[in-house]
């Protein structure tokens, strides 16, 4: 992230902990951005409540694995560094914390910098804190404050899953429950992707996207899909130009064809099109994997009864889209009455026809794209492979290489039971 603010003393010693523990009772413990009013602290790199100063003004520091420290090439003398402070002014402060990477800069100056590879003490995360220091009367100010996400460094991907509002009955359509299932796989055995969980539909933080690499739907869809609401069906289409990936399950890949349609061809490759594809509950049998394909790494053919959505609108050719779970619907499927999702002509004739129930799309802008239909039934991320074709669905749409075998997941009946919405 890159932090911004900007401050005023009057006597004493100040900071703004980042990346830091709070201990409760208004102590914290991290990473400080120093400063104060007098010519000696203001920019140095000071850990409180651990290592003390990390680099002082003036310093390049790089902290191995043991702790031990080594210094780089200099950026300027303490003294010179001094003078880009105004006293008893505002002055403008701006830390730059990059993986390891921690940069303190005063006035548009770079004051110190820290690389911090000492894994036992060193943070990636925490709280923002603005000191008050302990001691004799001292008066500080801030104003300004703000924040902006920055792309996650070494080779780590950050991938945020939006969970939609309650829906459905009891173990039906359990979006948080199952979002939260499948982050807590990730974050069991995948420490390459970082996620970040929004519930209730949509984020509140609206820096929420800043740094995502891909975004994860499981929500309802149809008018009410979260992405058609305001102005965001913009906003998303302008992450994914820029190469954001985009996945939907379940309800969370219909849209009407007139609004979000020529989008989710464009960021998805498919969708379900009211009056062309159809929803109905029937059980999956002798699976077709697309074979090579890194989605499907140890997935085996699978069988489960759910709502599998078929007769997806796909793009025209379908280039680019790779059809990753297909299987035969039982023809009783295709005897139903017509209506916007239960039955068409199109789909009456298509007795016999193979369908794309899972499918991947890499864009020619290098983005990346997945839909899945499954997922109606909570009860089904119980199944390893269809639990793990998902996992895997969201490495792959955030830009990581799959693991040979698959992400690795287990999950216990308390799992699969936890974070259920009240219905």
């Amino acid at each position: 992230f890159e932090l911004r603010f900007l401050y005023r003393i009057t006597g004493g010693n100040s900071g703004v902990q980042y990346r830091s523990k709070d201990y409760g009772d208004s102590v914290v413990g991290g990473y400080q951005a120093d400063f104060e009013a007098g010519p000696t602290y203001s920019g140095i790199q000071y850990e409180e409540r651990g290592r003390g100063i990390l680099a002082q003004r003036g310093e390049r520091v790089t902290i191995a694995a043991d702790g031990k420290k080594t210094a780089g090439e200099p950026i300027s003398t303490t003294e010179d560094l001094q003078k880009f402070i105004k006293s008893g002014e505002w002055n403008a402060y701006r830390v730059v914390a990059h993986g390891a990477t921690l940069a303190h800069f005063i006035n548009g100056q770079l004051m110190s910098q820290v690389v911090d590879e000492e894994v036992a003490k060193r943070a990636t995360e925490g709280v923002l804190a603005l000191q008050l220091h302990a001691g004799a009367p001292m008066k500080v100010e801030f104003k300004d404050i703000r924040m902006k996400r920055l792309k996650l460094a070494d080779g780590r991907k950050k991938l945020v899953l939006i969970a939609g509002k309650p829906s459905h009955g009891p173990g039906d359509h359990e979006f948080r429950a199952g979002v939260k299932l499948l982050e807590k796989c990730l974050d069991a055995d995948s420490p390459q992707i970082i996620t970040a969980t929004y519930e209730n539909g949509w984020p509140a933080d609206p820096t929420a996207f800043d740094n995502a690499d891909a975004i994860f739907f499981y929500a309802d869809g149809g008018g009410g899909h979260p992405v058609l609401q305001s102005n965001r069906l913009l906003q998303i289409d302008a992450l994914a130009k820029r190469g954001i990936g985009v996945a939907c399950l379940h309800y969370a890949v219909e849209v009407p064809k007139e609004k979000g349609g020529p989008e989710f061809l464009n960021w998805l490759g498919g969708y379900f099109e009211p009056h062309w594809s159809v929803n109905p509950h029937w059980t999956l049998q002798r699976t077709e994997l697309a074979s090579g394909h890194p989605i499907t790494r140890g997935v085996k053919p699978f069988t489960t009864n759910d709502e599998w959505y078929y007769h997806m609108r796909f793009r025209e050719p379908m280039a680019g889209v790779t059809p990753i779970l297909k299987a035969t619907p039982p023809d009783s499927t295709r005897q139903l009455p017509d209506g916007p999702h239960s039955n068409n002509p199109t789909v009456r004739n298509g007795k016999g026809s193979n369908e794309v129930l899972a499918w991947a799309y890499e864009r020619p802008d290098g983005g990346r794209g997945f839909g899945c239909t499954g997922a109606h039934f909570h009860k089904n991320w119980a199944n390893d492979d269809f639990r793990k074709l998902m996992l895997n669905s969201l490495l792959w749409t955030s830009g990581l290489d799959v693991p040979q075998d698959g992400v690795v997941s287990s999950v216990s009946p308390e799992d699969l039971a936890a974070n259920m919405d009240k219905k």
